[in-house]
């Protein structure tokens, strides 16, 4: 299936569900309303898109470092006859939940996280065990830009267009961010409202019912959790593919420290931009602004990375591709997928844990 099966009502409501989900009583009639359609055809077409495959979930959108989780992107070095079986094998940590190969010597990117009270070291050092990589290299946030996919379903967006970034898209990061010391019934809703929002017309009640609260309950719950900025926002997540947009680039930039604080925020203004970070340089990695494209085609991409270079000069990037997605999910925070990974990789956990305490 694909978007070419959308009319203009299923692109603004798509557009809608991802920039804008209000946290209401009824929000499929709040919706409808502002679309000019009643609240039983909103949940129709959202039951659709989703059956379409281009709507893949609506629910909440926690921020990782401000639950406590420590957590970075990877770029590693693998054989090419290793990539596919090292990268499976990283793919089986719940804490990694994008894993792609890339055009690069640096092959195989991954996001890695994990839970509190963890060391992030040891569990990096297993999945370079695992996966027979050469090189991996961690690239933590240095400075966050922006973080917000929001894929204009409506086509309208030219390849320089700008949009302001707004105050969720720019959650605080801190190497030595505070570990919330959260109650139980906190995590609690935090495990259900990281699941599927029910299509119904209260959806809020539904997810409630699981821990006792009634619809009014859950929203101040969810209120209460982006009032601590544990959770940025509540929108949809799209199947980048399936709605379109086929292509996706991460422009890798080598700005010089002493403009950083100027291009930085520039780029990250660009409306096709989802994400956008400063992260560490290496001897063999020069590039420290990182800013991610999705395009319909390969030539949107090229077009907006082309537009970034012009408007701010800088002109040493490199464009890398995604051509194999071997895992794209959302992370699930505070779930039995992380012991039982811990008690499947108990022996090297504890080899890795021992040599870099020693290398300490």
């Amino acid at each position: 299936m694909s978007d070419s099966e959308l009319n203009d009502v299923d692109r603004e409501l798509l557009n809608a569900l991802q920039w804008d989900f209000p946290l209401t009583t009824r929000p499929f009639a709040h919706i409808g309303e502002r679309l000019g359609i009643s609240e039983s055809e909103t949940i129709d077409r959202c039951t659709r898109v989703k059956e379409l495959g281009i709507l893949r979930q609506l629910s909440a959108i926690f921020d990782t470092r401000a639950l406590g989780y420590q957590s970075a992107l990877i770029a590693a070095k693998i054989a090419a006859e290793d990539i596919d079986d090292g990268a499976a094998l990283v793919s089986e940590h719940p804490g990694v939940s994008h894993n792609y190969k890339r055009n690069h010597d640096y092959n195989l990117w991954y996001t890695l996280a994990v839970p509190p009270g963890e060391d992030f070291d040891t569990h990096l050092e297993v999945l370079h065990r695992n996966s027979r990589a050469t090189v991996t290299r961690k690239l933590p946030t240095i400075t966050l830009y922006k973080i917000g996919v929001k894929l204009d379903m409506t086509g309208q967006t030219a390849a320089n267009a700008k949009a302001e970034v707004l105050a969720h898209e720019t959650p605080e990061r801190r190497a030595d961010m505070e570990v919330p010391e959260l109650t139980q019934i906190e995590t609690d809703v935090i495990r259900i409202a990281q699941e599927d929002l029910p299509l119904c017309n209260e959806p809020f009640a539904t997810y409630g019912a699981e821990v006792g609260f009634d619809g009014e309950q859950m929203l101040a719950m969810l209120q209460h959790f982006k009032d601590k900025k544990w959770m940025r926002r509540f929108a949809a997540v799209m199947n980048h593919r399936t709605a379109g947009f086929k292509a996706n680039a991460m422009g890798v930039w080598a700005v010089p420290d002493e403009k950083l604080n100027e291009i930085g925020p520039y780029m990250a203004g660009f409306a096709a931009v989802s994400h956008c970070y400063r992260r560490p340089t290496y001897d063999d990695w020069p590039y420290s602004v990182f800013t991610m494209v999705h395009g319909r085609s390969a030539r949107d991409c090229e077009a907006t990375i082309d537009a970034i270079s012009t408007e701010t000069g800088v002109s040493e990037y490199a464009l890398l591709w995604s051509i194999k997605e071997y895992k794209k999910v959302r992370l699930r925070y505070f779930t039995p997928e992380w012991s039982e990974w811990k008690s499947a990789n108990a022996e090297v956990l504890s080899a890795a844990g021992s040599a870099l305490t020693t290398a300490r």
